[in-house]
């Protein structure tokens, strides 16, 4: 088996616009057996009062409400056409919030009859004026979101994989998102910020918990090479430190591109061997 479980589609309101058909087309030229549709799920409704960053990096996170019914009828349409050539699945990348959890479960329990695979990532972290940011936005809305934290990093990458901690444990029901996506994905802007590369054993303590319960959830993590090509990052999340004790834990990945255009589709595959090369270590 041969699987990309982690992409996005055309609808994806900050994304390329890239057809989504297309993007399964290119799949199949590099030989995948599986494909996971994992479009960002709409946002809870109340979210707005608490998001403090800019209304753009809001208004393009994710799939509006209205967007749903379209998404299911491409997706459908396209796991049918490529029946026999290509396993699609489909599903939701879905945002981690606290806060917001029964939110979140009203949705799975609404939606997951319709859905076959998903991821669980927090894109969302509270700092500035006591309100949400998007860690992945932006330099700008990064720092003015975290700056208070920007001077002591380790308790910025704290504070996020405490994030993580609670999203592995929050029971979100019979549909609840099997993998953890982009662990680390606090760490996108490192080279900008100068950011440590490696965790504290504060912060290791903290991921070995998360990793000991998202075993015994039977969870996954998402092994995204997304990160690898951005310019302040420049590493496959979510990086050797990680990999290495989710390896001793035996938690299994699953390779996901995070495409969001055509030629995005199976980016950086090769970075499994990675994944062997320190198994082996």
């Amino acid at each position: 088996m041969k699987k990309d479980g982690h992409t996005h589609t055309e609808l994806c309101p900050h994304g390329s616009g890239d057809s989504t058909e297309k993007m399964i087309e290119r799949a199949i030229e590099l030989g995948f057996t599986d494909y996971c549709i994992t479009e960002h799920a709409p946002l809870p409704r109340s979210f707005t009062r608490s998001f403090k960053g800019r209304a753009e990096g809001l208004q393009t996170a994710a799939l509006s409400w209205s967007q749903l019914d379209e998404y299911f009828v491409l997706c459908e349409k396209l796991k049918e056409k490529y029946s026999g050539v290509i396993n699609i699945k489909i599903g939701f990348e879905v945002d981690y919030l606290p806060g917001f959890e029964n939110e979140i479960r009203h949705f799975l329990d609404e939606y997951g009859p319709k859905i076959e695979e998903s991821i669980l990532s927090v894109h969302f972290m509270k700092g500035a004026k006591d309100g949400f940011w998007c860690v992945d936005y932006d330099t700008d809305e990064f720092a003015d979101g975290f700056s208070e934290y920007l001077q002591d990093p380790q308790n910025l990458y704290y504070r996020y994989f405490k994030l993580i901690y609670q999203a592995v444990a929050t029971d979100f029901g019979k549909f609840a998102p099997q993998r953890i996506g982009h662990m680390n994905l606090i760490k996108k802007y490192q080279d900008f910020f100068d950011l440590p590369n490696t965790f504290n054993d504060e912060n290791l303590d903290l991921i070995s918990t998360i990793l000991n319960n998202l075993k015994i959830k039977k969870g996954e993590l998402d092994f995204n090479t997304a990160g690898l090509y951005k310019p302040y990052c420049n590493e496959v999340y979510p990086g050797s430190q990680i990999i290495r004790l989710a390896l001793k834990k035996e938690v299994p990945f699953v390779f996901g591109s995070d495409a969001h255009a055509i030629n995005e589709v199976g980016r950086g595959y090769h970075m499994l061997d990675f994944i062997e090369k320190l198994d082996r270590n």
